[in-house]
């Protein structure tokens, strides 16, 4: 089990103010180092709740984002045990989502930034977590169904793909739209998949391809 941090335990404080009740959640926050996901310049800014540029014209994502996302996961009636998360990044949801689920699955087009995620779970010691460098419009059939899917950058449409890989019961937190983005919520019951807009959100764009 991890240990928590004062800071950590400040920022997981003052997400549960903006309405996270998740405790599962909120503790995985708590025990997560975000400095380490962020460079050297930016690391006093850490454990304020916002997003912060990790290069490649990436960001890590504001907490309470990451936060609001993996508590719409875990809400999930199947009791979901393998998720599939699109786009790594700095690694920082990943590590919250690998303390919550048993198995999690990573993409990631840039490969540079899926290299030095891929290092920060082994500092972490979290061994659940396997990556894959390429297209998040076309996820990780081979490894699917999942019981979960997350999206960290915003698509202009719903991927396809992506519904087709999430398994019955499962719920798939994307954010969608240009200039204008909602996070959606898409369930899968049997054969019906039933769309929740949840709030407006600001995500760099989900690219198609991958970069050396």
């Amino acid at each position: 089990m991890r240990v928590s941090s004062r800071k950590g335990e400040s920022l997981a404080q003052l997400l549960k103010q903006e309405g996270i009740v998740n405790t599962s959640v909120l503790k995985a926050v708590a025990c997560t180092p975000r400095e380490l996901f962020l460079p050297d310049a930016l690391r006093h800014k850490a454990y304020q709740n916002t997003a912060l540029p990790i290069g490649q014209g990436q960001t890590i994502s504001q907490p309470y984002i990451v936060a609001k996302m993996t508590e719409l996961l875990l809400a999930s009636s199947n009791a979901p045990k393998a998720v599939l998360e699109i786009g790594t990044g700095s690694g920082y949801q990943t590590a919250i989502l690998a303390q919550l689920f048993e198995k999690v699955f990573s993409v990631e087009r840039i490969k540079s930034l899926q290299f030095q995620a891929k290092r920060r779970m082994n500092q972490l010691d979290l061994h659940n977590v396997s990556m894959k460098h390429g297209d998040g419009w076309q996820g990780w059939s081979s490894k699917g169904p999942f019981d979960a899917i997350i999206v960290t950058a915003a698509a202009s449409q719903v991927p396809t793909k992506l519904v087709e890989q999430l398994n019955d019961g499962g719920r798939l937190i994307i954010p969608v739209g240009e200039q204008s983005q909602q996070l959606h919520c898409i369930t899968r019951e049997g054969g019906e998949f039933n769309e929740k807009i949840i709030e407006a959100v600001r995500f760099v764009p989900l690219v198609a391809g991958d970069i050396i």
